[in-house]
């Protein structure tokens, strides 16, 4: 587990954070910028005192500060990734890697070659850092951090520096990490597509705190969560399992609650965990069985919320078994068609509007 309570003034802002999770994962932390997750992320690796609070790492005391703990940065072995790299300028890129290699506190768990070609690194090691694109310094900066030797890794916003195209060639590195080093991470952004793609729990902060936690499936059903990331993202994150591809459609087979789906997603095995997000704008309710439609999904269960989205519009939570998702509909919609909980219902939605990430392990 990850433990984290502490508070600290600074100035006119107050941090006073409280959050639990479960390691190996990815936790997100989550909100507007200014809302303190830098500061929680900081204190967390030693760079910044809290004025009060405890920080505990599985079976270690990082910070105590009552009973007068307070380990040196240097000695918690935790890696850190800034957003600005933080890469040594007149080094070579192995040079840089090596430095780290050199500092690392306790044993070993991964060598330089296996860094090396987790991040594809091989053909920059003899370059300098300002030769590089910012994708690339980056890669480097989370290859440095990993030879530390960390049981925990922090990234702070790694990604706001990077334009798109940038950030899509570093996701695919930061999920390798995920899935193969099962090392945990605390992720700091205020981008949800990162945390889509990325995270295993999310911390939602605000104004210098906590206002909720739990899974990322647990956290898009959230309204806290809704009123940061716009209603165009509003919709349920769940997890799915491949079940193959259908053969008249060339779409990906996956068996989400007690319903299947069909994504555009190629290459995965059968038995590869798939999130899916399923946005309420894009899902259309029926509360008869559909038939002779174009629409490729159709997943049954049972209306289990009504909640008032604005003046116009309502979002449906459905059970597809055990299993929310929401769409949205007009208030004319939900009287038309009588919705109320507990009635049957049909929630559709087209192939082309489905965002599948792989994991390779189920979320928990």
């Amino acid at each position: 587990m990850l433990t984290v309570a502490a508070a600290k003034r600074r100035g006119t802002f107050a941090l006073n954070v409280r959050f639990e999770l479960p390691t190996p994962g990815v936790v997100a932390l989550f909100g507007r910028s200014g809302c303190g997750k830098s500061t929680a992320v900081n204190i967390i690796a030693g760079l910044l005192q809290p004025d009060s609070g405890r920080v505990v790492l599985d079976d270690t005391v990082l910070v105590d500060l009552q009973q007068g703990v307070d380990v040196p940065p240097e000695r918690r072995r935790i890696g850190y990734v800034f957003q600005d790299t933080r890469l040594f300028p007149h080094l070579s890129v192995a040079a840089n890697l090596r430095y780290a290699q050199k500092r690392a506190v306790g044993a070993p768990y991964v060598d330089l070659a296996a860094v090396t070609s987790l991040l594809d690194l091989a053909a920059l090691m003899n370059r300098r850092t300002h030769q590089l694109s910012g994708g690339e310094r980056q890669r480097v900066a989370i290859g440095r951090a990993l030879l530390t030797q960390p049981r925990l890794l922090l990234l702070d916003e790694p990604l706001a520096a990077l334009d798109e195209a940038r950030r899509e060639e570093v996701l695919p590195y930061l999920e390798t990490l995920r899935d193969q080093l099962a090392i945990p991470m605390v992720y700091v952004t205020h981008d949800f597509a990162e945390v889509l793609r990325l995270a295993t729990h999310i911390v939602l902060m605000e104004a210098g705190s906590v206002t909720a936690q739990g899974t990322v499936g647990e956290m898009s059903l959230n309204p806290r969560l809704r009123s940061i990331i716009g209603p165009d993202e509003v919709g349920a994150i769940i997890d799915g399992v491949v079940l193959g591809v259908d053969s008249s459609s060339n779409l990906t087979r996956v068996r989400v609650g007690q319903g299947e789906l069909n994504v555009q997603a190629r290459g995965l095995a059968v038995g590869t965990a798939l999130r899916v997000q399923l946005l309420a704008r894009d899902i259309i309710v029926s509360t008869r069985i559909p038939q002779h439609l174009s629409v490729r999904n159709s997943l049954a269960g049972i209306v289990t919320g009504i909640h008032g989205d604005d003046d116009d519009s309502d979002l449906i939570t459905i059970d597809i078994g055990a299993e929310e998702i929401m769409a949205r509909v007009t208030k004319a919609a939900t009287r038309d068609l009588s919705l109320r909980p507990g009635m049957e219902a049909w929630a559709l939605v087209k192939s082309v509007s489905l965002r599948g990430h792989a994991f390779a392990a189920r979320p928990k």
